[in-house]
Formats: structure tokens, sequence, C-alpha cells
């Protein structure tokens, strides 16, 4: 029997057989072939720090509300997009063929069934510029919702897979200077190698203190926070400039420590915007859609407009999936930017 990979509970990965169907007439069986993890979002489901494990988010009132009874994410299934090859089609399949390469936001398997919908990979593209789509996408909405413009200091705080796309969009908007923050040495690195300006190590120096430096005292036009730290966030409202913008982009958990609205953010009146470019209707609504978003993206990967070079980093295989998603995503962030998995 083919095996996915799992949490049976909060921080508990595991390898675990399941059955496979019969297709349907409009489906086709699909084999993995590569995929790639979402740190993230994924991370607060895994660790059990959703809000929806007490609460549930009522959409008419547009707020948490709590539930009565606490309601259990587990087994839940780990990774976020797949590419495979189409080994078997249905009998009214007509728009795929086998051998087809195809990819799906899904969790891992060794084996698929999806429909005959499903998009093929363009040829050219790598299965690792697809997996950077979803967090191009939402690079994309973070930059326009902070209104990054020509000329302006930009800061982006945490350099996953996001938050490094976040950097190289940036450049193409026309900001004047980039410059990334996160304790990650490899991060650092990867981020200047694809076109940031400077670099900063939160642990060894004043990153909103530096900021204001590295613009004569001004600070930056646009403070972007990737990394749902909340020490973070409180440096990128001390480095951004007066009556700038502090983008928060990271899915976070609750707030225990870190943050003071009691020091610049009360001083400076920074503009503090949430960006989730999947909330629609959009800021720019009519005009602008999540599906605008990711067509956007899209084109962008297609085009090579984005260097994806390094980000799925490192790639394992999916039989050391389990651990490995609890060594490099949960418990050893340092030793990975965007984990990958080959099948």
């Amino acid at each position: 029997m083919p095996l996915e990979l799992v949490a049976t509970a909060p921080r508990t990965p595991v390898l675990r057989e399941y059955e496979e169907r019969a297709l349907n007439p409009n489906e086709v069986r699909v084999k993995s072939e590569y995929g790639a993890f979402k740190h993230g979002t994924e991370l607060i489901e895994y660790r059990g720090e959703s809000p929806f494990v007490r609460e549930d988010y009522d959409g008419e009132w547009q707020m948490f509300v709590e539930r009565k009874t606490e309601r259990s994410r587990f087994p839940m299934g780990l990774g976020n997009m797949t590419v495979g090859i189409v080994t078997e089609i249905g009998g009214e399949v007509s728009k795929l063929k086998v051998g087809d390469r195809v990819y799906r936001h899904t969790g891992f398997r060794e084996m698929h069934v999806w429909s005959e919908n499903t998009p093929k990979l363009p040829d050219g593209m790598s299965w690792e510029a697809m997996t950077c789509h979803d967090p191009l996408s939402f690079a994309i909405a973070a930059l326009r919702d902070g209104q990054v413009r020509l000329g302006d200091a930009v800061a982006v705080f945490g350099l996953g897979a996001i938050g490094l796309m976040i950097a190289q969009c940036a450049r193409l908007q026309g900001a004047e200077l980039v410059v990334v923050v996160d304790p990650i040495l490899k991060r650092r690195e990867l981020a200047l190698k694809h076109g940031a300006d400077e670099a900063l190590d939160p642990t060894a120096c004043d990153a909103g203190a530096e900021l204001r430096k590295l613009t004569n005292k001004r600070g930056v036009d646009v403070s972007i926070e990737v990394s749902g730290n909340y020490r973070a966030m409180q440096q990128a409202i001390r480095g951004v400039a007066f009556g700038g913008n502090v983008v928060a982009v990271a899915y976070p958990s609750e707030c225990k420590g870190g943050l003071n609205f009691g020091r610049e953010a009360h001083f400076n009146i920074p503009n503090l915007i949430f960006a989730r470019g999947c909330s629609d209707p959009n800021r720019d609504h009519p005009r602008w859609s999540w599906r605008r978003l990711e067509e956007t993206a899209w084109r962008m990967l297609e085009n090579g407009m984005m260097n994806t070079e390094g980000i799925v980093d490192p790639i394992i295989p999916f039989a050391e999936s389990a651990e490995g998603f609890k060594h490099y995503a949960d418990e050893h962030p340092e030793d990975s930017v965007k984990l990958g998995v080959k099948f």
C-alpha cells in the first residue's frame, strides 16, 4: 500500500499506509515526484496553535466566535504543493494523458487521484519554481498592500520563501534600497545573492536602529514582517519612518511578549497594514482579487522574472519526510529555507 505523511497529534508526524480508490470517469491517477512544505501556516496547524481548535470564524460577523466543544485538527495531512506524473486516466478524460506532469496544492502522498482539470506544469518550468507560486502570490499582495513605490527604502523581516520573494518583488516595484533581516545566515546569504542590498542579523544588532542608519536616520518607507516573531514586528516598527507603512504578512500565534505599542509605534504613528492576499474582496477590488494575484505570480514565474534558485532547500527523500519535517521545519529552521521532498 502507498504511504502518506500526516501529523496524528501536535508535533507528531508519521508516514502511514492508505488505500487507493478506483478512478471516476473524469479523474486521473498521479504518481508524486516532488513537493514542498509551507512552513508558516502549516506549522501553526502542526503545533496545535490554530485558533480553529476552539473557535470558528463567522463569515457573517467577520470575527472568531467560541465553540462549545474543542475540535481536533488531527490527523492532518502535511505538505503544501506536489508535482507528479499522470499514470492512469478515467474513461472520459480528454484534457490530460498518461505521462503529463501536473501539480496541485495538496498534502504528501505517493499516489493521488485528481480531477482532469488539474493543471499541467509548463514546459521549461522547474518543479522548484512551481512550488514558489504560493509564496509569490502572497508576496505580491504584501507589496501592493504596503504601497511600495519607486525610490522607496524597504525592509523585509523573515526570509522564508515569502520573504525572499518579497525582497525580489520590492526591487521590481522600484525600491531603491532593500534590506533583509533574519537570524539565519544561509537565508541572509541567499537574499543577497538574489539582489538585496543589505542583510542584518537581528541577534547581533539593533535592527531598527540599523535601518535608520542606512537611511540617514529617516527610517525605511515600508517594513514588511513575514516571520511571525513579535520581536521582529517590534523592530519593523522601530525602523520604519514617521508615518511609514508596516505590513504584517505572517500567520502568527498569540503574542506573549516582544511587542510594545507604547514605544515607537505610539510616537511615530506608522500605518499597520495586515496583508492576506486570499482574503477577498481585495483592497483593490474589483480590479484585483486572489485569482488575479495567483495568475500574476504564475506569469512572473513562467517569464523568469523571479530567481527561485536555492529557495527549496534542503530536498530530502519522502521516506525521511516525517523526521525531516520535524527537524528542518519545526525544531531547527536554521538548517533550511523551504523544505522540499523527492518521492
